[in-house]
């Protein structure tokens, strides 16, 4: 019988169980986005679950959306990723870089002032934390149609670079949670008139465009997306249902022949009607994600999988807390407990130091 501990198969990807490590911001890479000794522990002692994700990371510098996050653009960037993966890889685990341009969640004190990008010169109703304290979201530049074309280019030379120099098992490709890639496919934050807004199939024309080029770069079997219908964060909202099922069944009818890793879904009911028909229509491995709003319990990772809901469950908070999650979990043992105030800081506390079961 299926259940979290199964191991499962997603195109290039060999997964020894079934929980996966959510894509996590937690701020720790420096001014320079260089992954340092306490990144390499912080993953290396999560490697027992299925598959980790990693925090969202830019492919280029203006596509920075946090102070201490970690880049992929850089030959020092990429050299400390490749620590990572090895530290990850010689305890048996599997991991993928999470490839994310801010677009317009972001500021110039940000991203080394440097012009912020979006898909319509639009404001996010907002603020964001900079190293001087927290500031209004700008107006973002309307990006042109090469400029587009060149944020393709740039997100397969940072997923080619992610796998060849930095050792990622594969990618996967933000398009959620109000970000880049999400915001061409929200009509609040995409309302231009030409090739890439208005129709549903011209706002997901970006995403679609972007996910094959980097297939084509590093293999579909490598490369996984994630996305979040109806979320409404960072101003991306969704809030037609008719439109919703639109553009998400576009976005997904077109990924299908595609091949891919996997489809990451994050969306507050996984088992709901929207869920499922996407999942349906993509046809291949999915991730489910519930969201924000609760702490992924053990019983609702394992009946989403018991239940055929989806092929994998993707678990933030309690992975934070507990490395050695996948066995405290397997064991029925007692959990750690998250210090929510150290989850966006700096340094090893509340990230390299949550015990591991000694016995």
């Amino acid at each position: 019988m299926t259940d979290l501990f199964t191991p499962v198969t997603f195109g290039a990807l060999t997964l020894a169980n079934r929980v996966v490590m959510a894509p996590l911001t937690r701020m720790r890479s420096g001014s320079e986005g260089i992954p340092g000794d306490i990144v390499v522990d912080y993953y290396a002692q999560r490697a027992s679950v299925g598959l980790i994700v990693s925090e969202g990371t830019y492919p280029t510098h203006a596509g920075q959306g946090f102070v201490g996050q970690p880049g992929l653009v850089t030959d020092a960037q990429l050299a400390g990723w490749r620590r990572v993966t090895d530290a990850v890889h010689e305890r048996g685990g599997q991991i993928v870089a999470q490839v994310m341009h801010a677009g317009r969640v972001t500021h110039p004190a940000i991203n080394g002032d440097r012009q912020v990008e979006g898909p319509s010169a639009i404001a996010i109703d907002g603020e964001t934390h900079t190293p001087a304290g927290k500031v209004a979201y700008p107006v973002p530049h309307a990006l042109t149609v090469d400029e587009i074309h060149g944020i393709t280019e740039a997100f397969v030379t940072a997923s080619r670079n992610a796998v060849e120099v930095g050792g990622f098992d594969g990618v996967e490709l933000h398009s959620a949670n109000g970000y880049l890639l999400h915001e061409f496919l929200s009509p609040a934050s995409n309302q231009r008139e030409d090739e890439y807004g208005g129709s549903v199939e011209n706002r997901v024309r970006f995403v679609v465009e972007t996910v094959r080029a980097v297939a084509e770069a590093i293999g579909a079997d490598r490369v996984g997306i994630r996305i979040s219908p109806e979320h409404n964060i960072q101003g991306a909202l969704e809030t037609d249902a008719a439109d919703v099922q639109a553009v998400y069944g576009s976005l997904v009818d077109a990924l299908a022949p595609l091949g891919l890793a996997y489809l990451s879904i994050l969306h507050k009911e996984p088992t709901g009607a929207l869920v499922r028909d996407l999942r349906t229509r993509f046809g291949g491995s999915t991730i489910a994600n519930s969201g924000f709003g609760l702490i992924t319990s053990r019983d609702e990772a394992t009946e989403i999988v018991v239940a055929g809901h989806s092929d994998a469950v993707a678990v933030g908070r309690p992975v934070i807390a507990n490395p050695d999650l996948v066995r405290r979990w397997q064991e029925g043992r007692e959990l750690n407990e998250l210090d929510q105030a150290t989850v966006y800081a700096s340094g090893p506390e509340g990230y390299t130091d949550y015990p591991a079961l000694t016995d």
